[in-house]
């Protein structure tokens, strides 16, 4: 679950030091979001329990060799529209393998945690989005690739704020994400009016992404209480 936050930090801290938005603090993220992404994929290729989680992770790893390489390339908007469109993929195939665990282990409650897990990495998707937004790359779609994600943000929210399993501490936390998504939908409003605010977003979104990191880690204390 967390390869999939990963494989778009890595995308959206490429495209923060290429347009110049906090890049001293993007050089550092993306330096610790290789590494990790590296050792996580290590361990996980140990673990494999059987032949369609190993395919899986060979489908991804093939993918993580030629886009670890760009993204420790020097930023520019031409490789810009290939390191999406690489990170678009690794992600396709880290949900392929998040699917592939969760069918073997069988977990019913596993989708709370899955479910707050994919907000982290939507948190990094909707800044990487909107960077390359404010950035004009030349990529169709963008625009509606980004209401796309904000949308499942938010539906997913409101699943997890309606969840019978939460408890008076996963409420709580909920609420925090719930003031700094308003926050956060503020900045996209302006962007309706070509006004971008890249550091208010990536900022934004990096709380958010350590809010659902923690949010992720009660439900998964909640999952083992119950099983």
């Amino acid at each position: 679950g967390m390869q999939r936050m990963l494989s778009q930090r890595i995308a959206k801290t490429y495209l923060m030091i290429g347009a110049e938005v906090r890049s001293e603090v993007a050089i550092q993220q993306l330096d610790q979001s290789v590494a990790r992404f590296e050792s996580n994929f290590l361990a996980l290729s140990e673990y494999a329990p059987n032949a369609p989680i190993s395919a899986a992770l060979e489908q991804a790893g093939s993918t993580w060799q030629t886009y670890r390489e760009l993204a420790l390339s020097r930023p520019s908007r031409e490789q810009a529209v290939h390191l999406l469109q690489l990170s678009d993929q690794l992600l396709a195939q880290s949900e392929q393998v998040v699917q592939l665990i969760e069918q073997h282990t069988g977990s019913q409650n596993a989708r709370l945690v899955n479910r707050s897990g994919r907000q982290r990495m939507l948190s990094q998707r909707i800044a990487k989005l909107y960077l390359a937004v404010s950035w004009r790359l030349p990529i169709d779609g963008l625009q509606a690739e980004l209401q796309k994600a904000t949308e499942e943000f938010e539906t997913a929210q409101q699943e997890l704020l309606s969840a019978q399993q939460n408890t008076l501490e996963i409420n709580q936390a909920l609420q925090k994400v719930e003031a700094q998504w308003r926050f956060a939908r503020a900045g996209f409003r302006l962007s309706a009016d070509s006004r971008y605010v890249p550091t208010v977003i990536t900022t934004t979104t990096e709380t958010l992404l350590w809010q659902m990191n923690e949010l992720t880690s009660a439900y998964e204390q909640v999952m083992q209480q119950d099983s």
